[in-house]
């Protein structure tokens, strides 16, 4: 075919394509072809893609919506926010249940405690709609959606006329404190905001978060705990360094005096097969955590050998060696009660200390090739590092 002949197909596609994007087509998110163009949902038009607690761990809260419509509500929105827009858009369901006593203020005369009921007693559905999935509240990418968020007029809420179900009840209701101007101008969705995922356990983001500095110490580390994929794991062997790290000044390269250890020096020794480089022995500090360091790697490597599932980690003054991958620390029981996860205690049991020996009233560590493991291993959080995902 000649260069004749294409020219015209050139110029047809290229119209094509302006007059797609003049004519309102929004640009998916972190491309230039029009997000119109693709099939986020995969065209299943009754999908409402339910929040997981593998999402996250924070979303953007675009809305919420109640009552017996809420549910088709927010899947028009959320199929909107996917197919229009090129979010990734999750609801989330909860029901709430008003209709039962509720405990009261004070006694009744004959000791019991007094019980209430709701004046307008009812059930209500909320489903909120959630865009994600972010690594933190201040993920550059959070921040960003937010406001492209804030500042959407959906068409599944009626374009810039409408307002989410909630929020319009919440500006009904303090109308009078609220500047009729000033409200009637936000966009639907202006009260948007990044939250945690609400399905995630209650104290995950209170697991340790390693700063850059020790996650670089285990970046290339082949079992590094930071891989471990599972929320709890058994500690069993902590090996202590006694080192100082020397920060270096503006515009210089750190080193090593007395007993202030290179931090630069030591990350390379981590990543290398140098685990006893002779340039440090005569630095009592960087040598001792260099000892550490290659104790817990040698551990790993023993206990990895044997079949168990090892890790090891490395800390600023410490290093530690690991076993296992544990989701939850307990288990049902039949009975409704809750019992030890037999994996932790499978663990315990076979690399703690030696039972016959306990028997006796002696405590005897077990060790793994000549290094001594810890005297009562531990289940601890896996810690995360700095922009880890779930």
């Amino acid at each position: 075919m000649s260069s004749d002949l294409l020219s015209p197909f050139r110029v047809v596609c290229v119209a094509a394509a302006l007059a797609a994007l003049t004519a309102g087509d929004v640009v998916a998110d972190g491309g230039w072809l029009p997000a119109s163009w693709f099939a986020a949902s995969g065209g299943d038009a009754t999908a409402m893609f339910p929040l997981a607690e593998k999402d996250g761990p924070w979303l953007v809260l675009a809305t919420t919506f109640r009552g017996d419509a809420a549910r088709d509500e927010a899947r028009r929105l959320a199929h909107e926010l996917r197919d229009r827009h090129g979010f990734r858009a999750y609801t989330h369901e909860k029901a709430f249940d008003f209709t039962g006593r509720q405990p009261g203020a004070g006694l009744n005369p004959d000791g019991t405690r007094k019980t209430m009921r709701y004046a307008n007693a009812k059930q209500v559905i909320e489903v909120a709609v959630l865009v994600g999935d972010f690594s933190s509240c201040e993920d550059p990418r959070g921040q960003k959606t937010l406001q492209k968020i804030k500042g959407l007029k959906p068409a599944a809420l009626g374009g810039a006329t409408a307002k989410g179900n909630l929020v319009s009840e919440f500006l009904q209701a303090n109308r009078d404190h609220l500047a009729a101007a000033a409200t009637a101008a936000k966009p639907p969705l202006a009260a948007a905001m990044l939250i945690p995922n609400p399905l995630l356990p209650a104290d995950y983001f209170a697991r340790q978060e390693v700063d850059s500095f020790v996650q670089e110490m285990n970046a290339e580390v082949e079992h590094s705990l930071l891989d471990c994929p599972a929320r709890y794991t058994v500690r069993v062997a902590t090996f202590s360094g006694s080192g100082t790290f020397d920060a270096p000044a503006d515009g210089q390269t750190g080193n090593s005096t007395g007993s202030l250890v290179d931090p630069s020096r030591l990350i390379d020794m981590l990543r290398g097969t140098g685990w006893r480089d002779p340039q440090v022995r005569g630095v009592a500090g960087e040598s001792r955590l260099v000892e550490a360091a290659d104790k817990a790697h040698r551990l790993t490597e023993a206990l990895r050998r044997a079949g168990w599932q090892a890790w090891e980690f490395h800390d600023r003054d410490s290093s530690i060696v690991c076993v296992g991958g544990i989701e939850a620390l307990t288990v049902p029981q039949a009975g409704g009660g809750q019992a030890v996860n037999p994996e932790i205690s499978r663990i315990v049991a076979s690399l703690g200390p030696d039972p016959a020996a306990l028997a006796s009233g002696r405590v005897v560590p077990r060790s793994f090739e000549g290094i001594m493991l810890d005297v009562q291993p531990k289940p601890i959080d896996v810690p995360r590092g700095p922009t880890r995902r779930r």
